[in-house]
């Protein structure tokens, strides 16, 4: 008679769509640190002007809908682009300010794109915050 010995093993597996829902929530914890300064520094109402409205609270929601997609897509490909968090973040980060304030929101505003003000620098500041927070995020909650 045969003793047949059975192992249960307990594996995480990480599946593309719970890296996309952590990215996802990853994204919104980054959109609500940066939101906070960008309402500090009075330009949540450009972002609502990408909709017709001044209103800063049309602004947090275009900025929330923003975060949790940038959260999602950083959660599906972009935490591949560096072994380190912080490196992948500030990476990030950089590609979202050249993308957003620098192009597609001056297009969108009917203003001219790649204009440098002290504001356009402010804002790298925060997108690079925005990608650290998300990918630190991110990174905890993959583990």
């Amino acid at each position: 008679m045969a003793t047949t010995l059975t192992a249960t093993m307990t594996h995480t597996r990480t599946t593309p769509v719970s890296k996309a829902g952590k990215g996802i929530l990853a994204g919104l914890v980054g959109g609500v640190v940066f939101g906070m300064m960008m309402q500090m520094m009075g330009i949540m109402s450009m972002l609502a002007m990408m909709m017709g409205s001044k209103s800063d609270l049309v602004g947090w929601l275009i900025h929330v809908m923003i975060s949790a997609i940038f959260g999602l897509i950083y959660g599906v490909l972009a935490y591949k682009i560096a072994t380190s968090w912080v490196v992948s973040g500030l990476v990030y980060g950089t590609i979202l300010w050249v993308f957003g304030p620098l192009f597609m929101m001056p297009l969108m505003n009917g203003m001219t794109p790649f204009m440098f003000t002290g504001t356009t620098w402010l804002m790298l500041m925060g997108h690079m915050i925005f990608g650290l927070v998300t990918a630190w995020t991110f990174s905890k909650l993959v583990r």
